[in-house]
């Protein structure tokens, strides 16, 4: 492809509405431009990076024995409202009447479908396993679309099922799902860890997000220095560290607070630690008060505790509702006396203290000496909070959690009978006896990977590809001026690359050396053969990779062998 007759409007200044590094760097090398809020176009060169991780995407599910479909993206309601979800999923949900009043969806995943297809066609277990996948483009309403194609309303995902007679089978069939897409991001050339996670409004029993490690990330994500224990924050598992010593309680003192409503001001006015202080949330869990007990310096997991107390929506109450269950302003709640009233869920690490400082249930005033067995009643204790950099690791003895951050990439998720059950999408087994069939999902956010790949591979001057899902593999630069010898040597090794199977961008425009460097390096080619009069007078080129910077000057010949072997050992599957 020639750069003259290419569409690569590239832009110098870094757009004023662009937060992240992946957005402001894909609109200036020109890769995306908006259209409306998180719906873009893609353009050549970001079609090019997003075509080449839909094809390691087909590639690696035809390889693990998935069979690609392709499933409308507007849904009707009926379906939904059969799984249950219609209401359940949200605003998210993008609903739409068409011209007989019927009701619809644009599609932001395809459980119902895929299960409704599964049951008129699947009567009988030697029809089993299937997995069905396709590339599709998906629309979500977030409220709040931002970064790019990190998180936009339209975006294109690789969506596979699987339908399975029994959970043993459909471990199975999760197992070939988590290892193609190892293998799938492994050859996109990502830094990433598979996570255990939450399964979230696509539900089921078990999961794991693929999280490509970035700085940037939104997602905070842990695992273990010693063992393979790894998972995002809302899933992550704590643990006791031991057993508190046993302390003799001391008499409970009410003392004066006034206006000292946070853990900070707390500690600080009593001089006592943040670890000797529980604090007491009052939230609201399907609209019902709910408490949470927590140490002072540990952060309530709000996730842990819906799926503790198998609410659908759980928030933190307003201060109307704090004054009614607990009779106190915002900032003085505290457990004793509250168990009566409503029910009180406290985290594993507040189990064993002793003496501690809580709210009094009165304003400006805090209880010292409080102890659980003595002055309080707690409902049922679990772990509901997030861990912390060097908590000890719930699966191993030895190690300690590591806080990472992560962009999520790609989520399998082992379903169960969720959907086939609400469905009734059954079979007959040996015995010819109906049985429910065994589903999991598994999901590639496309452009999601391409935008993630930029957040974890750039420097000040732009992108820089791993050569796999780089929109070419060698920019061959001509520093031409009015030599034609440059020009007819830029053609020939143009040529040559193309011949070889090479993906190649001959930039001949007619501009100044340093303006297209710039270009080239902001693109992120991965090779550059910068081809100028000076060193073309020895029959040399000069040989640059984008990701070291090392520039090589030498014959044409090497230039030209060293690229087809970089591509092709980079490209082997």
């Amino acid at each position: 492809m020639r750069y003259s007759q290419y569409f690569i409007p590239t832009v110098k200044e870094t757009p004023s509405d662009a937060e992240v590094i992946s957005h402001q760097l894909m609109l200036r090398a020109g890769m995306i431009r908006k259209l409306a809020a998180g719906i873009y176009n893609y353009l050549p060169l970001g079609l090019r990076s997003i075509r080449k991780v839909e094809q390691i995407v087909r590639e690696e599910m035809n390889r693990a024995g998935a069979i690609e479909i392709l499933m409308p993206a507007v849904q009707p309601s009926e379906l939904w409202k059969e799984s249950g979800r219609w209401d359940f999923y949200g605003k998210e949900l993008l609903r739409f009447n068409d011209r007989k009043d019927a009701e619809f969806c644009m599609g932001p995943t395809h459980e119902e479908v895929v299960t409704d297809l599964i049951r008129k066609e699947v009567r009988s277990y030697r029809q089993m396993p299937i997995n069905l996948y396709q590339i599709q483009g998906k629309f979500r309403d977030e409220i709040r679309p931002r970064f790019g194609l990190m998180r936009g309303r339209e975006f294109i995902m690789k969506d596979a099922y699987s339908f399975d007679v029994d959970e043993k089978a459909a471990d199975t069939s999760y197992s070939k799902m988590y290892q193609a897409y190892r293998r799938i991001f492994e050859r996109c050339g990502l830094n990433f860890r598979a996570v255990e996670a939450d399964t979230g409004t696509i539900g089921g029993n078990f999961s794991h997000e693929f999280m490509v490690l970035a700085d940037s990330g939104e997602d905070a994500i842990v695992s273990c220095s010693a063992c393979d224990y790894a998972a995002n924050m809302e899933k992550a598992e704590s643990r006791r560290d031991g057993v508190a010593e046993h302390a003799d309680p001391r008499p409970l003192e009410r003392v004066s607070t006034p206006g000292q409503r946070s853990i900070e001001e707390v500690t600080a006015f009593l001089g006592v630690n943040s670890t000797q202080v529980v604090k007491t949330l009052i939230l609201l869990a399907d609209n019902e008060p709910v408490v949470a007990l927590l140490r002072g310096d540990h952060d309530l997991n709000e996730i842990k505790l819906k799926n503790h107390l198998g609410c659908a929506e759980i928030e933190m109450a307003g201060d109307d509702v704090v004054q009614q269950v607990t009779g106190a302003p915002t900032g003085f709640a505290g457990p004793v006396g509250l168990a009566a009233k409503v029910k009180v869920v406290a985290d594993l690490a507040v189990q064993g203290m002793h003496n501690f400082v809580t709210g009094a249930n009165a304003g400006d005033e805090h209880l010292k000496n409080v102890n659980l067995e003595r002055d309080c009643t707690v409902t049922s204790f679990t772990d509901i909070r997030n861990v912390v950099l060097g908590d000890p690791c719930p699966r191993c003895e030895s190690g300690k959690l590591e806080i990472w951050r992560g962009i999520e990439v790609g989520h399998v998720f082992k379903l169960g009978t969720k959907y086939s059950k609400a469905l009734k999408a059954t079979f007959l087994d040996a015995d010819g006896k109906e049985q429910i069939i065994f589903m999991g999902c598994y999901g590639i956010g496309i452009g999601r990977t391409v935008a993630a790949c930029i957040e974890q591979n750039h420097d000040e001057n732009g992108i820089i590809f791993p050569l796999p899902i780089a929109p070419f593999h060698c920019i061959v630069s001509a520093l031409a001026g009015k030599d034609d010898s440059v020009k007819v040597a830029s053609e020939q090794i143009y040529e040559e690359l193309q011949q070889a199977g090479v993906e190649v961008l001959l930039d001949d425009r007619d501009e100044r050396p340093g303006f297209k460097f710039k270009d080239a390096d902001l693109i992120g080619i991965p090779l550059r053969i910068v081809v100028g009069a000076k060193s073309l007078v020895e029959g040399k080129v000069e040989l640059k990779e984008r990701r070291s910077g090392n520039v090589e000057v030498l014959p044409i010949a090497e230039a030209v062998a060293k690229v087809k072997a970089a591509v092709a050992e980079a490209l082997k599957a």
